[in-house]
């Protein structure tokens, strides 16, 4: 779910929001399994948004639209989107942690 909000109502969310937070999460859109990622709705009224980098190789090992599972905050910054990482390890990259050493190796 995407409704447009003001900058004060976005910076008000933000400030509630934690990287590492854990929010539970409804997938509404698979738009090209295997290529962009997938869009959740938890339950804030503004986009968000789990990377295809994030998760697993295999388009059919994604969770598929109407899956409620975890998720944690992995960016929210000056775009009205939140940035999330799958928390269950069905849904994530099977390579996560080196994956996470090349891409922030610092």
């Amino acid at each position: 779910m995407r409704c447009v909000i003001t900058d004060a109502e976005w910076a008000r969310i933000r400030g509630n929001l934690r990287f590492g937070q854990v929010l539970r999460g409804s997938v509404v859109k698979v738009p090209r399994p295997g290529t962009i990622g997938i869009f959740v709705d938890i339950g804030l009224g503004i986009g968000s948004f789990v990377d295809v980098l994030l998760l697993p190789e295999q388009a059919e090992q994604w969770p598929t639209e109407g899956t409620i599972t975890d998720f944690e905050v992995s960016w929210a910054g000056s775009r009205q989107q939140v940035r999330l990482k799958p928390s269950d390890r069905q849904y994530l990259r099977e390579d996560f942690a080196d994956f996470t050493v090349r891409v922030r190796p610092s």
